[in-house]
């Protein structure tokens, strides 16, 4: 009898609304591109063969299913299992002029995942003692925060982790410009005098706001308690404490992604020419997104995060404490300190984040069984319904 192996997993479509404000930022059209795979996989036991063949193609089919419209040059996935195992998958092209394929695990830039890094240090020097979740901004940064509705004295660490403070959103200042930013060294007290130009969105506690001020704010916070830079913070107590290969928060004025890594594209008009801004200055997204990575160290980040090896329990109880996410495309997301929750279609939840940046948008997770998966693709949705397309691989990957 001949084993039955999935052709591909359809991707559920839910609408085709533009993209506003769920990414500040203009977006782009498609290109028509061929599509190329490539895949690794490393530990498999003999017992494993069946399943973990029907389970890579699967997902074959869904990076397949990403570039299959033309809408995105590259796609890339990783997938871990609880016991070790991974594979990484390719589709598309990573370089347009050249029509190189996209290296199988290459370096991209994880923009808001970039916020999970952030808070895990922020949460390990609560465990130290040396910040208060519930002390008002005011105690580490006194006189920074104030402004239309705005008052340092009256937000917390935690609202800021949690995007319950109300503060502005500093990159509508960047928005529809990013040809003029992409280049451009910024400092974190210029993203703040950015953000302060706007009026609070809300009173702090009253509801949730995504706002990426937050993290800058809270970027500050770790600087000014531990009199070290935020990327040197993040080194030393997440990416070498668990051993992440393939991850960096850039330095002052690094704008070349360090390692092979695919091309990021971006249009700098809503259904203009695509461009390449592999090369950027990330120092405007800073605590709130400039890092890079792989879909393996994700995996491998949100699995340890999870698992309890980067925070005490007390605060990984805090960080997984979730408010609705009134505002994310997802239905049922929460938001807890710097980590999401999402329904599975098949029954329980993921924990993630996702990040979206001009050439990059990334989406992830792991579930409450140790499956992880993160998915890459190589440009910004268009659509609502593109980012939708991303979310539905991933409960179709961890679903499976």
């Amino acid at each position: 009898m001949s084993e039955h192996v999935p052709a591909a997993v359809p991707v559920r479509r839910r609408g085709s609304r533009k993209v506003t404000a769920l990414v500040a930022l203009t977006l782009l059209a498609g290109l028509g591109l061929p599509t190329a795979y490539a895949a690794a996989d490393t530990g498999r036991g003999a017992h494993q063969e069946k399943r973990d063949r029907q389970g890579a193609d699967v997902m074959r089919g869904l990076v397949d299913d990403l570039v299959r419209d033309g809408a995105r040059p590259g796609a890339l996935a990783a997938t871990q299992e609880r016991d070790g195992r991974t594979r990484t998958y390719a589709a598309g092209v990573g370089d347009l002029a050249t029509r190189t394929p996209v290296p199988a695990d290459g370096q991209i830039r994880i923009a808001s995942n970039t916020k999970t890094f952030t808070s895990v240090v922020v949460l390990q020097l609560v465990g130290e003692g040396k910040i208060g979740l519930d002390e008002p901004v005011e105690t580490y940064l006194p006189g920074l925060l104030r402004g239309d509705g705005v008052d340092g004295r009256r937000i917390t660490v935690r609202q800021l982790l949690q995007h319950t403070s109300g503060l502005p959103e500093y990159t509508e200042g960047i928005a529809g410009d990013y040809a003029d930013f992409q280049h451009r060294y910024m400092e974190p007290r210029d993203l703040i005098d950015l953000a302060l130009k706007g009026k609070a969105a809300f009173q702090p506690g009253e509801q949730w706001g995504y706002s990426n001020t937050n993290y800058v704010v809270a970027g500050l916070i770790v600087q000014k308690v531990t009199g070290r830079p935020l990327g040197e913070e993040i080194t030393q107590r997440v990416v070498r404490r668990i051993g992440l290969q393939h991850t960096y928060f850039p330095q002052a004025g690094e704008m070349r992604i360090r390692e092979k890594h695919p091309k990021g594209y971006h249009a700098d008009q809503p259904g203009g020419p695509l461009r390449d801004v592999s090369v950027s200055d990330s120092s405007g997204a800073w605590a709130a997104g400039a890092m890079v990575s792989t879909n393996r160290d994700l995996n491998r980040f949100f699995t340890a995060l999870l698992d309890g090896r980067l925070l005490k329990p007390a605060q990984l109880d805090a960080m997984r404490t979730t408010v609705p996410a009134t505002g994310d495309p997802s239905p049922g997301a929460r938001y807890g300190l710097g980590l999401m929750s999402k329904p599975l279609s098949c029954g329980g939840v993921y924990w993630g984040h996702g990040g979206d940046i001009p050439g990059y948008e990334t989406r992830g997770g792991v579930t409450e069984k140790g499956r992880a998966v993160n998915f890459a693709v190589t440009v910004l949705p268009s659509e609502l319904s593109d980012l939708e397309q991303m979310e539905d691989a991933v409960d179709g990957a961890l679903c499976r």
